[in-house]
């Protein structure tokens, strides 16, 4: 069996399209998948339940609406716990594995020694997944199978989009534990809108999408403690027109986490969700526009 057999029946990801794509917008849920593979489960040593806790449950359902307005939406069908594509391809913990792994691996980023590579070794708060070491041919399956062809379905999208507006703005969404502070104050925010301090998209783009949130009601916070991940980093390059910022949503707005139940609040977020897409994509092309340089 390999990670390609595992979503025989299922897809790894899917797409939703608008009839028309009409605003360089691309939306992307990396961390939705809820399809556990049998094999995957029979590997590790939690539960069906515990297992979820790296989950962003809903956050596809909850940014859905972004395509009925002409924005696609890539969302992944296979759990982050299974693969996260938030991470470089090859961040992998040599202490996960029976075997050594290849050379080109990155075995000392900050990610794998919190357990949480691209086969990530934890869930929740720092519980093994595995009953036991892996074979590397399972984590180079999972990325040649899932994780290659999910970065190129998104690398696609995102260079068709450029192709034709002249520039491609992705919101790579996300979600978070209640429980989330910012640094040591008492606040948990209800959003983190994360741009890499100001490195992967234009600073209208951030300042933009917190303004219409914080109008909408909502507590936002900026690059703290969440500034993005590998996929906001590797494709925002805003000097060439291509602006990526990750949203992190709060659960306890729409669901129980100790149920993975949505709450009463999922609807309401859904629809200010479709209203921040609706006025994000309706923004003026000086919003990408890159600062002037000072005069010397």
């Amino acid at each position: 069996m390999s990670a390609e057999a595992d979503f025989a029946e299922t897809p790894p990801f899917f797409e939703i399209a608008p009839t028309v794509q009409n605003a360089p917008f691309v939306f992307n849920s990396p961390h939705s998948g809820s399809v556990y593979p049998a094999r995957f489960l029979a590997m590790i040593r939690l539960d069906r339940h515990t297992i979820r806790r790296s989950e962003d449950c809903y956050v596809d359902e909850l940014f859905s609406g972004a395509a009925e307005l002409g924005a696609p939406l890539l969302a992944a069908n296979f759990p982050r716990a299974f693969l996260d594509v938030n991470r470089e391809p090859w961040e992998l913990d040599p202490r996960m594995f029976s075997d050594s792994l290849p050379a080109f691996a990155n075995t000392r980023s900050t990610r794998v020694a919190g357990g949480l590579g691209t086969i990530p070794k934890i869930v929740g708060e720092g519980q093994d997944i595995y009953s036991a070491r892996l074979p590397v041919a399972e984590a180079i399956s999972r990325v040649d199978t899932l994780y290659k062809p999910y970065h190129q379905r998104l690398r696609s999208l995102l260079m068709r989009t450029h192709a034709e507006f002249g520039r491609a703005v992705l919101i790579d969404c996300h979600s978070m534990p209640a429980s989330i502070r910012i640094g040591e104050t008492a606040l948990r925010p209800d959003f983190i809108v994360g741009d890499r301090f100001g490195a992967a998209a234009a600073a209208g783009l951030s300042e933009q999408t917190i303004g219409i949130l914080t109008g909408m009601g909502y507590t936002v916070a900026h690059n703290k403690p969440y500034a993005g991940g590998f996929i906001t980093e590797h494709y925002g390059r805003p000097a060439r027109g291509l602006h990526a910022i990750q949203i992190e949503i709060n659960r306890g707005l729409y669901m129980n986490e100790r149920t993975y139940q949505k709450s009463a609040g999922f609807n309401a977020l859904r629809d200010d969700l479709t209203l921040l897409a609706s006025r994000l994509m309706a923004l003026p092309a000086t919003v990408f526009a890159p600062l002037p340089l000072a005069a010397e």
